[in-house]
């Protein structure tokens, strides 16, 4: 499966930008790359946000709680975490949830999340319901969806996007 980056690097090479805008276009070497740190910037932007809105929690103890609560809307994972803790944390929020429970979200570092959530050691976090919330899903989605190769990463935000506000 060609990744969305594999697809913008060849579009490059190809000069296909330059025939769809019908000028000529110099392409910046790395532009692959580039998108893919950008989206993942703006991300944990609007993690950093949720946070500061209250809207997520950090902490597999703290996770735990808030999975009880019943307010929790997604997972977020760091991508190096052991897996047996997330499995463990993934199960308790499918039951929770009655089976509807979305896919963690296993897109950052530790040290993203960390830097993100300006705490240590970030390995495991939730979100709680609420519009910054909804808008980093947006964003951690778009994100996603460009690094699997989605010819849709950029056409139906999912949740809230912050173009329309």
């Amino acid at each position: 499966m060609t990744t969305a980056s594999e697809k913008v690097a060849e579009a490059a090479k190809r000069n296909v930008f330059a025939r769809a805008l019908k000028a000529p276009v110099t392409v910046p070497a790395g532009l692959a790359e580039t998108v893919d740190r950008l989206l993942v910037e703006a991300s944990l932007g609007a993690l950093a946000l949720a946070n500061k809105a209250g809207e997520v929690v950090f902490g597999n103890a703290k996770v735990e709680d808030a999975i009880a609560s019943g307010k929790v809307v997604a997972l977020i994972h760091a991508s190096d975490a052991a897996e047996d803790g997330c499995r463990k944390l993934d199960a308790k929020f499918r039951a929770a949830a009655r089976g509807a429970a979305p896919a963690p979200i296993r897109l950052f570092s530790a040290e993203e999340l960390g830097l993100a959530s300006g705490k240590t050691n970030v390995i495991h976090a939730a979100l709680i319901q609420g519009g910054a919330a909804a808008k980093f899903l947006a964003g951690a989605s778009r994100a996603e969806r460009y690094r699997k190769g989605s010819a849709a990463a950029f056409a139906e935000p999912v949740g809230s996007d912050t173009d329309k506000e």
